[in-house]
């Protein structure tokens, strides 16, 4: 072989080399793309906070998605992926590269939905995202209707095998076609009292950006408070149901009251005109009798109270008979997938006789 044709040859093949390499290049996106449509709570590391905090993509000619976590990150984080609006399935992540499956790809536009659904180890460090070459990040437009719960184990999806992702504060949204934001952990109080493991009571954590696993942090052992700015767009709707544990920690009756009267007055400063639902909550079943009730008569005297002074969007929602033995695990009395489905059909129900309609579609289309 001549030394013109091996250097064509060469020539060729560091063509074909580069050609390869330019179809095999990517799309990167930093965390602090304004492309990228953040929910729930996120510190400026930027790392997640409270369960179902997560992020929304609209991605044009999308084939391929890479999350790149970082040493914040939770090992592992348990994630949900929702391609299109389908439903989440599981995806347990780690430091590093972590490429996502995509289920339910479209040709166009596709909307992508990420969280971080666990009530503990549920640390997700966005780095950067990476995307197929071609792919192009487009605007995602939340919709018009948007939730902000608060609760205990009860609405934050504890002993579920997908955590926040199949229970009622989270099914509730979807039905409604809304987005939402899921301020709630096991064993915490309403009162700022320890319980179970919570440093600080809901009437204090709400108003954080960190939940109250900061307290075993070694890495971020302190709370910032939160701007509700960054709440976009703001809660439309809030809803609450709390107080299994300020009973299980002995907290008087009166003393329940005055709490929950102070956490509304802080609440409607933030909210003063969105609709709050005060859900009376169904009580702990039992084997062979009615659920157990707790602070009988308090949730109409604080909604009552609201009333009284002036609030005239505030209403109380009645849980009891919701669920029953059947709907709950027996080792703990939490509800089961099929419970949690239950209490949702039950609220999205309540919800539409109030005057609540599900949005027709979702807002960025895919």
């Amino acid at each position: 072989m001549s030394r013109n044709h091996f250097s064509a040859l060469l020539s060729g093949v560091a063509l074909a080399l580069t050609l390869s390499t330019l179809s095999a290049a990517s799309v990167v996106i930093p965390y602090a793309d304004p492309l990228i449509y953040y929910n729930g709570r996120w510190d400026s590391t930027p790392e997640t906070w409270w369960t179902g905090s997560g992020f929304k993509l609209n991605v044009q000619n999308l084939s391929s998605l890479t999350l790149n976590l970082g040493p914040y990150t939770s090992d592992p984080v348990q994630l949900g992926v929702s391609v299109n609006y389908g439903n989440f399935t599981a995806y347990n992540a780690t430091q590093g590269a972590n490429v996502i499956p995509l289920t339910g790809l479209a040709s166009g536009d596709n909307v992508i939905r990420i969280n971080s659904v666990g009530w503990e180890s549920n640390h997700m460090n966005l780095e950067t995202i990476e995307l197929n070459d071609g792919a192009e990040l487009l605007p995602y437009e939340p919709s018009k209707l948007a939730f902000q719960f608060i609760g205990d184990s009860l609405s934050a999806g504890q002993y579920l095998p997908n955590g926040v992702d199949q229970a009622w504060p989270f099914l509730t949204a979807e039905y409604f076609k809304a987005e939402h934001n899921v301020q709630a952990q096991p064993g915490i109080a309403l009162s700022e009292i320890d319980s179970y493991g919570n440093v600080n009571g809901m009437t204090y954590q709400f108003f954080r950006t960190e939940d109250t696993q900061f307290y075993y942090d070694p890495l971020h052992n302190y709370t910032t408070p939160w701007d509700f700015k960054r709440d976009y767009p703001a809660a439309t709707h809030v809803v609450c149901m709390i107080g299994a544990n300020d009973s299980g920690n002995n907290v008087t009756s009166s003393a329940f009251y005055q709490t929950y009267i102070n956490f509304l007055a802080k609440i409607r400063l933030i909210y003063p005109v969105q609709p709050l639902f005060i859900i009376l909550p169904w009580g702990w079943p039992s084997a062979d009798g009615p659920p157990s009730p707790y602070y009988v008569g308090i949730y109409e005297q604080v909604v009552n109270y609201r009333t009284s002074f002036g609030d005239k969007n505030i209403y109380l929602v009645n849980a009891t008979g919701w669920i029953d033995y059947s709907d709950v695990y027996p080792a703990n009395l939490h509800p089961t997938v099929e419970g949690h489905e239950k209490v949702t059909g039950y609220l999205t129900s309540w919800l539409e006789n109030w005057g609540l309609t599900a949005e027709s579609s979702w807002a960025t289309p895919a």
